[in-house]
């Protein structure tokens, strides 16, 4: 019974691709266009580096907020200055 909680925290895959991956292709799979094939091909390929260099969709998002926001953050909000 123990064993069963190990892989909890694991992330949901489907063969090689994580399972957002997955979604532009459900969208291609639900609307089947050149456009949404395009669409599917392209962000499975995005996701694939991604997952390739050991990021997942939310660890390179906040790694690009945290490129964008840059080095200096405020201690009071925005809205506390003006």
């Amino acid at each position: 019974m123990a064993g069963k909680w190990r892989d909890s925290a694991r992330r949901a895959r489907l063969a090689v691709l994580d399972a957002e991956a997955v979604i532009p292709i459900l969208l291609f799979l639900v609307h089947i266009t050149w456009w949404t094939f395009i669409v599917a091909v392209v962000f499975s390929a995005i996701f694939a580096i991604l997952n390739r260099f050991g990021y997942t969709i939310t660890v390179f998002g906040r790694l690009v907020r945290s490129v964008l926001a840059g080095p200096h953050k405020l201690s009071r909000s925005w809205r506390a200055i003006f």
